[in-house]
């Protein structure tokens, strides 16, 4: 009798991910280690409009305006939002195709 066990020791995933592309994602995971952050996304992300104020976004994770702007910022850097000035208040808008570079990044193909 001849077991298979092909179905259980099959790769999590279909490629592995090059150097270039790990870096980038690296430095967006690293944006989303902070709770603050992942909130900030997650509003973002969930907006009727596709994108809210700056001023709108204290109330909601409960700090300070400089820290929201800290946080914003984070993630702008790592390429997760876009940010746009109107007068006096700035923007923010998730970067779609970001978001779903993690999703890749993260998603596993079980093969049955």
């Amino acid at each position: 009798m001849t077991l298979d066990v092909s179905a259980c020791c099959a790769p999590l995933a279909e490629e592995t991910l090059p150097e270039a592309k790990a870096l980038v994602l690296a430095e967006a995971f690293k944006a989303l280690g902070d709770p603050v952050r992942l909130q900030l996304l997650s509003i973002l992300a969930t907006a009727d409009a596709g994108e809210v104020c700056a001023c709108d976004l204290v109330e909601p994770v409960g700090r300070s305006q400089p820290t929201v702007s800290h946080h914003l910022k984070v993630l702008r850097d790592a390429g997760l939002v876009t940010s746009e000035r109107r007068g006096v208040n700035i923007w923010y808008a998730v970067v779609p195709e970001q978001l779903e570079a993690l999703r890749g990044a993260l998603r596993t193909s079980v093969r049955v």
